[in-house]
């Protein structure tokens, strides 16, 4: 066995747990990075990942992964970059142990990341949000708990990982009535909530009858909810309610989308962009302009408060004949 094996285990028990204390989700993504990166290069040497050396894992050989990423795997520059991330994260470790690699370490630290086309952010309506939580039937368990469910995310903008991480005793509906969870970066934060969804989940707490420790949302045998489980259901109304209001079938429907329709509504009624990042759990709030590049509405506010300029339209006449060759051409 290599060095490299040893150390890339205390990469993840030192660092990652030890040190960083980093979440499940990102152990998880790392890991499944440094095993494809270890496979792929296990293949180009020919021989078994144990084996590898870090002189293996050269710039080159990261520059192919990292194209085998897009071409061979379909992976979008969004992936490749947060791969790349997991890969700078491990050889920045690397350079503390192994200082003697240090050529090789720094000329793949200094692989950039890709840049890519920022999309317009998506959300809803009010109309289709209204047809959306419209859709599941309340006559049911199931259907009173998807209200509950997505009602509270549309409101309050949760995560998905928040919300299915919500336990009964995070919900409080005396005076201040809010949600508060453990969000992104292990951070700590509070929701308030609307008259209208306190009435919701106090009659979905009534129901549920669960112990503080239990979680808000379950399955109907009592299980905790999957990320995509919570996914299809939401897509399963959302086709049902595209008959009562079709834009919807213009939007992909996910989870997420309801967390930047919350943040738009927020910023419809005018709420200050600081209070919504700390509404959402935003690191900074640079990460909030993206809702204002979004809304057309208050450009058009802003448009309408400007004063247009007084100048006779016209056309441009060059004043020497050359130029106005020039210009003919």
């Amino acid at each position: 066995m290599s060095l490299l094996a040893p150390t890339l285990q205390a990469f993840f028990t030192d660092r990652l747990v030890r040190q960083r204390q980093a979440s499940p989700h990102t152990i998880a993504a790392y890991r499944d990075t440094l095993r494809l990166l270890l496979g792929f290069a296990a293949e180009r040497q020919g021989i078994e990942p144990s084996k590898l050396v870090i002189d293996d894992l050269d710039a080159p050989l990261v520059g192919a992964f990292l194209d085998h990423l897009e071409q061979d795997r379909g992976n979008g520059v969004r992936t490749r970059n947060a791969r790349l991330a997991a890969i700078r994260s491990l050889f920045r470790y690397l350079a503390l142990r192994h200082p003697d690699h240090a050529a090789v370490i720094e000329r793949v630290l200094a692989i950039p990341p890709k840049r890519f086309e920022r999309n317009l952010v998506s959300f809803l309506t009010e109309p289709e949000l209204d047809a959306l939580l419209a859709a599941p039937d309340r006559t049911t368990w199931t259907g009173r708990r998807d209200y509950a469910l997505f009602g509270l995310a549309s409101q309050t903008g949760l995560r998905v990982s928040e919300l299915i991480g919500l336990r009964c005793a995070d919900v409080h509906l005396g005076v201040g009535a809010h949600v508060s969870c453990l969000g992104k970066g292990r951070k700590q934060r509070i929701t308030p909530l609307t008259k209208g969804m306190v009435a919701v989940l106090r009659a979905w707490l009534a129901e549920r009858a669960g112990q503080a420790a239990e979680p808000l949302f379950t399955t109907c045998t009592g299980r905790a909810l999957s990320r995509d489980a919570l996914e299809r259901r939401l897509t399963k109304y959302a086709t049902s309610a595209a008959r009562a209001c079709p834009s919807l079938l213009q939007k992909r429907i996910t989870l997420h989308l309801l967390r930047h329709t919350a943040a738009m509504r927020l910023l419809h009624a005018g709420v200050d962009n600081s209070v919504i990042a700390l509404w959402l759990g935003h690191e900074q709030v640079e990460t909030t302009q993206v809702y204002l590049h979004a809304d057309l509405t208050l450009k058009e506010r802003a448009l309408a408060r400007t004063t247009p300029a007084h100048t006779t339209p016209g056309r441009y006449r060059p004043p020497d004949t050359l130029l106005a060759f020039l210009e003919a051409l």
